[in-house]
């Protein structure tokens, strides 16, 4: 039986969907428009239908992308309409011609010092004529291959200048991700101080490894970030949040190491002794809210004063355990640097002047924003 609650239920999902994607949507229906009209308006072909289908093709595989990349997907474009353009009128279209025309076009694109990138889209370029222009094989039309490069150029504009992507963006979400499995490293580490679990602080460990490659994935979203800003309008938080992701995320790689090497040494300790100080887990739990703190850091630098108070709290709280043991004094250690890599990133994202000075941990450790 059909329910209006049912419609609405739809029609609720069907807008969540959508919330996301409208501005690529419209961005591709943008750029058809446009490289239609210009091609109208530049060439003989009263319907270039290929020019709308270059830009689309072109702006889906262009968007975020660093400029030199975007560039050499265009060029893909453009081969493989060229290649497909000069042969099709001689074997014309069909199955088998559809195979050929794709290898003459990679290897067209290849011979001519073509990344991967470029080759594929050749051969995407190549299928897409063959398939989507019925007269294709009525013989050569220099016209295509002119829609083509006035396709991948209207993509070019619009993505980067009437729809730029945000640069910060995609830097951002891969930021968020280190400070979700640090923060959580850290957390899981103290849970395993306190219940003196030695299964739990390895499977901590496990996780601790594991962020090195987001760290890579940070600094390569961050390059990239960067290139895309200076091709696209300036947005000034845009480009202050690339600055603070850029001047801080080595000091938070520092961080991931000695988390790691905290979470080896807290697998040793739980291991060799049931006599775990108190404060320990309270020192480790600090320096996760501190990861935290840092994490909102970047949108609202105001935070970063909390994510230093928090990690020299963390220090501080490590420096008072008693030396009861070597491993329990490598865990403090591990501690106290962690500590010091935060407190350092935190006044790198807040732009502190101080903060470029190669400060040492215990001074780091002292400062007034700790009081």
């Amino acid at each position: 039986m059909f329910r209006p609650s049912t419609l609405l239920d739809a029609a609720g999902i069907a807008r969540t969907r959508l919330r996301g994607r409208m501005v690529p949507i419209v961005q591709n229906a943008t750029a058809a428009v446009v490289a239609w009209c210009l091609a109208t308006l530049l060439l003989s072909d009263p319907r270039p239908a290929f020019a709308a289908i270059a830009a689309v093709v072109a702006i889906g595989v262009t968007h975020g992308e660093r400029a030199g990349r975007a560039l050499q997907l265009v060029a893909g474009v453009v081969v493989g309409i060229t290649v497909a353009t000069l042969l099709i009128s001689v074997i014309g279209t069909g199955p088998w011609q559809i195979g050929v025309l794709v290898i003459l076009a990679m290897a067209a694109a290849t011979a001519l010092g073509g990344g991967e990138i470029v080759v594929v889209e050749a051969a995407v370029s190549a299928i897409l004529l063959v398939a989507l222009d019925p007269g294709a094989s009525d013989g050569f039309s220099p016209t295509r291959i002119a829609e083509g490069a006035i396709g991948g150029a209207v993509a070019l504009v619009v993505s980067s200048l009437l729809f730029p992507p945000d640069p910060a963006l995609a830097p951002g979400r891969a930021a968020q991700a280190v400070f979700v499995e640090l923060g959580r490293a850290l957390e899981r580490i103290a849970t395993a101080l306190e219940a003196r679990d030695p299964g739990a602080a390895e499977r901590a460990l496990v996780d601790a490894r594991g962020i090195d490659d987001l760290i890579r994935f940070v600094e390569d979203e961050v390059t990239t970030g960067r290139e895309t800003a200076r091709y696209t309008p300036p947005r000034r938080s845009s480009r202050a949040q690339l600055d603070r992701y850029a001047r801080s995320i080595p000091q938070v790689d520092y961080a991931v190491r000695n988390t790691r090497v905290l979470a080896r040494h807290a697998v040793s300790l739980v291991r060799e002794t049931d006599d775990v100080p108190e404060g320990l887990p309270a020192a480790v739990r600090d320096l996760s809210h501190a990861v935290w703190e840092l994490a909102a850091s970047y949108d609202a630098p105001s935070h970063a004063a909390p994510a230093r108070r928090l990690a020299v709290q963390a220090a501080a709280g490590a420096a008072a355990l008693p030396e009861a043991s070597s491993d329990l004094v490598l865990v403090r250690g591990q501690v106290r640097s962690a500590a010091a890599d935060l407190v350092r990133a935190a006044e790198l994202v807040a732009g502190e002047p101080e903060a470029l000075e190669d400060r040492p941990t215990e001074e780091l450790l002292v400062q007034p924003a700790a009081a």
